[in-house]
């Protein structure tokens, strides 16, 4: 989510968003999952396991893939950095087709792990909470991507040092999380969506993400 214009491969980095998103679905809405199904847990403490989840992966990922291709494993910060020039347009639909094939791989891995349990959180997938309109989802994930977008912009442009680009995009991811969570799910990441929608069947409002 970080790096600009890296030095390896074009093949190695396609790869390495392949993987980055494939771990952030695989684990991400793995625990959205999991949590759904146990017992004696509230929903703040829920919440509280699956913005860890989420944020301690993107930090994982970001510190093991980043120097290779950036790690953005997700298609809105792609476009975000082809726009800012921080990314090659001839990179750009490599990037994204990386991307999207990791969350399906992803989704498609946890599913024969929890569809077996019935699980009510459809594998993860991303829905608007009742009372929450299109409208009002989509502005609330536009402007939850665009805080975790920026937050990498920050991290690379400020901070040299990997461990701390790691903990600052993770830690912003976690906060938008608790604070986007109830509403919307807080997925900031078509890549996140599609894949578990797929998997799961589930594709009501998928557009919204």
């Amino acid at each position: 989510m970080l790096s600009s214009r890296p030095n390896a491969s074009p093949q190695k980095r396609c790869l390495s968003e392949l993987l980055g998103t494939y771990l952030l679905v695989l684990i991400g809405p793995g625990t959205v999952a999991a949590v759904s199904i146990a017992q004696d847990i509230s929903p703040l403490e829920a919440l509280l396991i699956i913005g860890f989840a989420f944020g301690a992966t993107v930090a994982l990922v970001i510190l093991l893939l980043g120097r290779i291709s950036g790690a953005h494993i997700n298609p809105a910060v792609t476009l975000a950095h082809t726009v800012a020039g921080k990314t090659t347009l001839e990179m750009f639909l490599p990037y994204l087709s990386s991307q999207v094939l990791g969350g399906l791989l992803g989704a498609f891995t946890v599913k024969p792990i929890f569809s077996q349990f019935g699980s009510p959180a459809d594998l993860g997938t991303t829905k608007l909470a009742s009372g929450v309109s299109v409208p009002v989802g989509t502005l609330l994930e536009a402007a939850g991507t665009f805080v975790l977008a920026m937050s990498g912009f920050l991290a690379s442009l400020r901070i040299h040092k990997k461990p701390g680009e790691a903990a600052l995009v993770g830690s912003t991811l976690f906060v938008i999380i608790l604070a986007l969570g109830p509403l919307t799910n807080a997925s900031l990441n078509p890549a996140r969506s599609l894949g578990p929608a797929l998997a799961s069947g589930y594709l009501t409002n998928l557009y919204v993400y």
